[in-house]
């Protein structure tokens, strides 16, 4: 698993240990950074959230491309390790925040441009964790929100949310939400 593109391209990332994570595919995040980027024009000074953060690859890949900050959500403790030590080799310490926390239930905090949400794959798992950024306010009017899931398993948005496209990569659906 590397970074794909800015910054830090080609820099190599760990995974965490065990299997309660799994990565998103390099393809699957070229896809979906192609998706943003066409969308966003830039990531320079976005202020990016991570949900269901695992390794960090998506936060990391937005941070090498420009974004300003990411706060990582994630409860996995070896998860929590490889974002630290991700962050740690990139020299990124001071553009993160790690929060260990669920993100079926965010605490209200500062909004974000981005936010990330790559759920186990379960039905209805993007639905909800679309509703719980939604319910904490985590999303900046105009903001999006990038979700992955199991391929078929769409994306139900939340009231004043928009599906702007949804893609197919491999076994996963990326689904572009846009408050």
């Amino acid at each position: 698993m590397r970074i794909i593109a800015g910054e830090w391209r080609g820099r190599k990332l760990v995974a965490p240990e065990g299997s309660q994570t799994r990565p998103t595919a390099d393809r699957t995040r070229e896809t979906l950074f192609s998706m943003l980027a066409s969308r966003l024009g830039s990531f320079d000074g976005l202020r990016v959230g991570d949900l269901y953060a695992g390794s960090g690859a998506l936060g990391l890949e937005a941070l090498s491309r420009g974004a300003a900050h990411v706060s990582f959500v994630e409860t996995d403790r070896a998860a929590v390790k490889a974002i630290e030590a991700n962050a740690a080799a990139l020299n990124a310490g001071d553009r993160i925040a790690i929060r260990a926390t669920s993100a079926a239930i965010l605490p209200p905090a500062e909004t974000f441009d981005l936010v990330f949400a790559d759920p186990p794959y379960q039905p209805g798992s993007g639905t909800a964790a679309a509703a719980s950024v939604a319910r904490a306010g985590w999303l900046a009017p105009g903001g999006w929100m990038a979700v992955e899931t199991q391929r078929g398993d769409a994306v139900t948005p939340p009231a004043g949310w928009a599906v702007e496209v949804e893609r197919d990569v491999g076994r996963a659906r990326l689904t572009l939400l846009r408050a």
